[in-house]
């Protein structure tokens, strides 16, 4: 068993709590999806925000609504490079897996240009 990690990207409606969730949630279940995700097998997640997004932790989705409980996660802002994709949440899940795991990144709505 070998660790690989995931990514994935949104752009979030606006600063606020229900923007914040509702963004969580479609892209960690479009990431489970695509990726046939067991989430026993996660080692960690790591969450980036732009700056303009401080309404909430996008971890608390995690757990609340989808019962990451047995799962380190830890939430950071990104860095504020000029001109850089606005209200933009990301993700990294890192992944205990099988060495022939291919890993399918996820990039929703104005994210879709990070790729």
């Amino acid at each position: 068993m070998i660790t690989k990690g995931i990514r994935g990207a949104i752009t979030v409606d606006e600063n606020s709590v229900d923007s914040i969730k509702n963004a969580t949630l479609e892209l960690l279940s479009a990431l489970v999806d695509q990726n046939n995700i067991d989430i026993a097998m996660v080692s960690h997640v790591i969450f980036t925000l732009t700056d303009d997004l401080n309404a909430a932790f996008p971890a608390k989705f995690a757990r609340i609504d989808l019962g990451w409980n047995d799962t380190a996660m830890m939430c950071f802002h990104e860095l504020n490079v000029p001109a850089s994709l606005e209200k933009c949440l990301r993700v990294l899940i890192v992944l205990n897996c099988e060495s022939d795991f291919k890993p399918k990144f996820v990039y929703l709505k104005g994210a879709s240009c990070l790729r």
